[in-house]
């Protein structure tokens, strides 16, 4: 697990300015453990803050012998490549971070603890494969819709569209205001930021819901509002991830999060995102299952407004509010108390 005595390097190489770099970046923003530096060929020598917008100062540095000067302890990967490995040159940087006396946190679906990297690990190093299957599963039975406390869902229109950003930075709202509020990881950053959860995608399909309704179940009567990481999408062709979601969660309420003027689902152009309204109304019919379940309603509406100027981006957020009748905002970059009103009212 990661925490605030650790000293992370994150690799992110061509994941900055990528697509393939969601797991550093959340790292970046919301992990309490330090980043200390950032290894990015595509971006050595640049500003971090300036790139990404977020309020960190690391160095960014072309490699991990670089990188070791910063005296980090924990290389986390932070890149997402296609098909879930790691290219032989970057695959090579780690064990060079292994032999320079760093830990390894892991987030791929390859894991990182094999004889080789094991052999390498020196008293007090570690690796952690995030992506791993709980034990003891069992299938959903739909028991979390017995809890008092609200259970609240991100939904997207979209996979990567900032679901965990907005469970999160409710989660953290929520605290402000002195509720008893728990965020509850389902993909590898939020797992790394939380060090808890369920990596939804590495469970077998059968015990899926079950094993989100047993992380439910852990902390639905210790907490009065709990924050569940969305995951998938079910618009997106190749999504299998929001159903058991929405079955073992039993949710409350639901915020619909949603990538602001996109129009088709990014790689499927082919396939085209409905205008909001019918997307609520999916989500809030599937939730339901025709009356199997409690009716849940979507409360509000979490817009990434990431690639906008801030102008356009309240254009955008004003049309939306208009075109759903529900609450909008960005909650990454004007806060989620609007969201957690409705979450609150609901």
């Amino acid at each position: 697990m990661l925490n605030a005595k650790h000293r992370v390097a994150i690799l992110l190489h061509e994941g900055i300015r990528g697509i393939h770099g969601k797991t550093g970046l959340a790292l970046l923003r919301y992990s309490e453990a330090p980043t200390v530096v950032v290894i990015d060929r595509q971006c050595a020598g640049e500003s971090l803050r300036q790139l990404t917008g977020i309020e960190c100062d690391a160095p960014i540095v072309a490699s991990v012998t670089e990188a070791l000067s910063y005296a980090p302890d924990v290389l986390v990967i932070g890149i997402a490549p296609s098909g879930g490995a790691l290219p032989e040159e970057w695959w090579q940087e780690v064990k060079q971070a292994v032999v320079g006396g760093l830990s390894v946190v892991n987030g791929l679906h390859t894991p990182m603890a094999s004889p080789e990297l094991q052999a390498l690990l020196k008293e007090g190093q570690w690796i952690w494969d995030v992506r791993q299957e709980p034990t003891e599963l069992k299938v959903g039975s739909g028991l979390a819709r017995s809890l008092s406390c609200k259970r609240v869902l991100t939904v997207g229109t979209d996979m990567s569209v900032g679901k965990m950003s907005t469970s999160l930075e409710l989660h953290k709202a929520a605290t402000r205001r002195g509720l008893r509020s728990k965020f509850l990881a389902t993909g590898q950053a939020g797992l790394m930021i939380a060090g808890d959860g369920v990596p939804l995608d590495a469970v077998r399909v059968d015990f899926a819901a079950g094993a989100v309704e047993q992380l439910v179940m852990r902390f639905g009567q210790e907490y009065e509002i709990l924050f569940v990481e969305g995951q998938g999408s079910l618009l997106h062709p190749s999504s299998t991830a929001t159903l058991p979601l929405l079955r073992g969660t039993q949710p409350t309420g639901l915020i619909l999060v949603h990538r602001a003027q996109q129009a088709t689902i990014r790689n499927h152009p082919h396939v085209a995102i409905p205008p909001l309204p019918e997307v609520i109304k999916l989500y809030e019919t599937v939730a339901a299952a025709g009356g199997a379940f409690a009716a849940v309603k979507v409360v509000a509406i979490a817009l990434n407004t990431a690639h906008l100027d801030s102008v356009t981006a309240q254009q955008v957020i004003a049309q939306i509010q208009t075109e759903t009748n529900l609450p909008c905002t960005d909650p990454v970059r004007f806060g989620a108390e609007l969201l957690l009103d409705a979450v609150m009212n609901n």
